[in-house]
């Protein structure tokens, strides 16, 4: 009977590994930045900063607003799974809406007030300079970024992750082609623009990954792309999912803006280690993330159907499959150790502090594995609170009262990586203890 009931390995990975390539996709585009940034004739050090601080604050934004993308995602998966797809045909329109207008407001609020942003990532100087001129070339992306997010929400919803993976896999690839022409130039052709063509590099292929959103929602989805009727009864439902990933994200971020923030404080050249750190486990966290995807797929039909029995079969084959990725990504960092941190700069000082506390990103992995799969089940069943009130009690009491003794006992980054483990245990531990008992009356609610 469990044979039958089980969501099969191959329909799992039908959905998963073209989510994986489009979930890489997205940190790549930092990564190249930071690689490319990194290894710049002047001010290398000071550049691979200002990009760490500024994308920092950039996906703090996008992570706050783009979580209607879950949302979106769940809901639609509810109405796959009841087979009633006719009754939200105007949703998706109604929160494309609301996405742009929430991120204009951003753009020109933060851009406005830039320099006093960076200034609390205890930014000074060239730094200071670099990361507000980055990120106000970059801020123009926002629109773009959010409306795909929306869209690919949409498409997951629908049990589809190939036109994500399209979208995602040109974006990156036009933004690694760009960052090295703009960024470093072409003798007689274009003149090097050093941090701000990396941030010119993301704008275009963010422009470029929108228009394609546009053109699939349109062609491959049976929504409406505009819609002036009264809001969708569901939206209230969307928005209060939405509303408590916000802070859920918000909780999130202030764990990231304080291991920023110190990092800065202690040094240009640890919070350029700090970047490269962030950049690798950032790039891990969607690697995996590629199952907690199919979790938030899957959970969301399966609520719709009422299958408790194959919801918990998937819950336990994708955190094997999860924790199986992160084993293998482990081995392969631990094998490449010391040529990893040189793809991002050659400055001996930044590499010493990179290697003194890289060990300790790598070790973290199979415990991101399982806290990212529970975060997708849970994102897929509509449950934004319980998620809201977990990553609030893993920074409150987890990740600040360890970076703050860490940082008594002058431990630096070892000790700002020792505060994400913390972190991570208790997200993956809060979540897993609540589904074990809770699981028969989350598909009811």
């Amino acid at each position: 009977m469990s044979k039958v009931n089980r969501v099969g390995f191959k329909e799992i990975n039908k959905l998963a590994i073209p989510s994986i390539i489009a979930g890489i996709a997205e940190p790549l585009l930092s990564i190249v930045d930071t690689a490319v940034v990194g290894n710049v004739s002047f001010d290398s050090i000071e550049a691979l900063a200002a990009v760490g601080i500024a994308g920092s604050f950039i996906s703090a934004i996008v992570w706050v607003i783009g979580q209607t993308r879950a949302a979106i995602s769940s809901i639609v998966a509810q109405y796959v799974g009841k087979n009633q797809l006719e009754k939200i045909i105007s949703l998706p329109a109604q929160m494309i809406g609301i996405n742009l207008v929430l991120s204009c407001i951003l753009f020109f609020t933060t851009s406005f007030f830039a320099t006093q942003i960076f200034e609390l990532y205890n930014a000074s100087g060239s730094v200071l300079e670099y990361s507000v001129s980055y990120y106000r070339i970059r801020a123009w992306g926002l629109p773009f970024s959010l409306f795909v997010f929306t869209v690919m929400g949409v498409f997951t919803g629908l049990q589809n992750t190939f036109i994500p993976m399209l979208i995602s896999i040109t974006g990156a690839l036009i933004n690694a082609g760009l960052d090295v022409l703009l960024v470093y130039g072409v003798d007689g052709v274009v003149n090097p623009m050093h941090v701000e063509g990396a941030a010119y590099a993301s704008v275009i292929s963010q422009f470029i990954m929108a228009f394609m959103a546009l053109l699939f929602y349109v062609n491959k989805t049976p929504f409406k792309l505009f819609s002036f009727a009264k809001f969708h009864f569901e939206i209230k439902r969307l928005l209060s999912v939405s509303v408590n990933l916000f802070v859920r994200a918000l909780a999130l971020n202030l764990a990231l803006y304080l291991a920023n923030s110190y990092a800065t404080d202690y040094g240009k050249e640890f919070i350029a280690a700090q970047t490269i750190c962030f950049q690798v486990w950032l790039f891990f966290a969607f690697f995996v993330d590629g199952y907690a995807s199919v979790g938030s797929i899957i959970s969301g039909k399966l609520k719709g159907e009422g299958s408790q029995e194959r919801l918990q079969f998937l819950v336990k084959d994708l955190c094997k499959y999860g924790v199986l990725v992160a084993f293998v990504l482990m081995g392969i960092c631990f094998v490449f150790y010391n040529q990893i941190g040189k793809i991002f700069t050659s400055d001996t000082e930044v590499l010493e502090v990179f290697y003194m506390v890289f060990w300790l990103v790598i070790a973290t992995q199979p415990i991101n594995a399982l806290a990212f799969v529970y975060d997708g089940i849970f994102k897929g069943l509509a449950e934004a609170v319980v998620l809201r009130n977990t990553v609030a009690v893993a920074t409150c009491i987890g990740f600040i009262p360890t970076l703050l003794i860490a940082d008594y006992f002058d431990l630096k980054l070892i000790g700002i990586w020792l505060a994400f483990t913390v972190w991570m245990l208790f997200r993956s531990g809060i979540l897993f203890v609540y589904f074990k008992k809770n699981v028969t009356l989350l598909l009811k609610r």
